[in-house]
C-alpha cells in the first residue's frame, strides 16, 4: 500500500513514521510513504503557498494553486484516480472501521491544511474524504495524517508479526481488549489473575471475554451499541449493570 502526504512540513511527516513497526513494514516493502512539498508547485517568486482570507478575518488561507498542482502531478504519477484525504475537524471522525476500509486501498492520498484553512475551491476539486481524529484543533494536518496512517498500516497484510497482531483486538467487534499480564507472577502485592495461570484454554477465553464485556461497559458504553454479542454476552452485561460489578 502507498501512502502519499501532501504538506508543507514533509520532514516532520518522514521523520515521524520512519519509526518501529511502520519503518520495518517500508524497508520490507508492505507499505510505503512520500511527503510532497507543496512548496514545489507554487508559481509565487516568493514560494508563498497562502494569502489573505478575502472577506477579512484573522490568519492566512492556503491557497488553491499550488495544492492542485502537487495533487495533479501525483494523480499523473499514480496513473488513477486516488482517494484524497483531507484532514479537518470538520470531518467525519476517524475509527477503526475507517481504518480497515482505507486499508482495501492500494493508494491514499492525505493533503495537510495549515494556517486558517484551505481555499473551499480546491477542497472541491480534489478531495474525495473529510476526515477528524477528534473533536480538537492542530496547528497542522501533519500529525492526523501520521495517526492514520499509522493505524490503516497495521490493517494491511503482513505489516505486523503473528507477536504483534493480538494488538489488534482492541476495538475488534466494537469491544475493548481484555487486561494482559506478564512475568513475574507478582509485581508490587500484585498478582496475575489464576485463570490465566490454569492452563485451561477455554475458561481463559471466556474470563477475557467478560473482561473486554467489562472494560467496555466502564470506559466506552457508546460501543456496545454496535458490538456483536451473544446471548451469554448480553446475560453477563445484565449482570454487571445490576451488581455494578466494576
Amino acid at each position: 500500500m502507498n501512502f502519499h502526504v501532501l504538506t508543507l512540513f514533509p520532514q516532520m511527516v518522514m521523520d515521524g513514521v520512519n519509526t518501529s513497526i511502520i519503518k520495518r513494514a517500508s524497508d520490507t516493502g508492505f507499505i510505503s510513504i512520500e511527503a510532497i512539498d507543496i512548496r514545489d508547485y507554487t508559481i509565487d517568486r516568493h514560494k508563498k503557498t497562502d494569502d489573505y482570507p478575502y472577506g477579512g478575518g484573522a490568519g492566512m488561507v492556503m491557497s488553491a494553486q499550488p495544492i492542485y498542482d502537487a495533487h495533479k502531478a501525483l494523480q499523473n504519477k499514480i496513473g488513477k484516480k486516488t482517494k484524497c484525504i483531507y484532514l479537518t475537524p470538520q470531518g467525519r471522525t476517524f475509527n477503526q472501521n475507517m481504518a480497515k476500509e482505507f486499508a482495501e486501498e492500494e493508494d491514499l492520498i492525505f493533503l495537510c491544511g495549515h494556517y486558517e484553512g484551505v481555499d473551499e475551491r480546491v477542497l472541491e476539486e480534489i478531495v474525495t474524504d473529510y476526515v477528524s481524529i477528534g473533536d480538537y484543533v492542530l496547528t497542522g494536518g501533519e500529525l492526523a495524517a501520521m495517526v492514520m496512517i499509522d493505524a490503516i498500516s497495521r490493517m494491511v497484510p503482513g505489516v505486523l508479526s503473528n507477536k504483534e497482531s493480538s494488538l489488534l483486538e482492541t476495538f475488534e467487534g466494537n469491544l475493548l481488549e481484555y487486561p494482559q499480564y506478564t512475568r513475574p507472577v507478582e509485581w508490587r502485592g500484585k498478582k496475575v489473575p489464576d485463570i490465566l495461570l490454569s492452563g485451561h484454554h477455554a475458561n481463559v477465553e471466556k474470563w477475557r471475554r467478560y473482561q473486554s464485556l467489562e472494560r467496555t461497559y466502564k470506559y466506552r458504553p457508546d460501543l456496545l451499541d454496535k458490538a456483536s454479542l451473544d446471548e451469554n454476552d448480553i446475560k453477563y452485561l445484565e449482570h454487571i449493570k445490576n451488581n455494578k460489578k466494576i
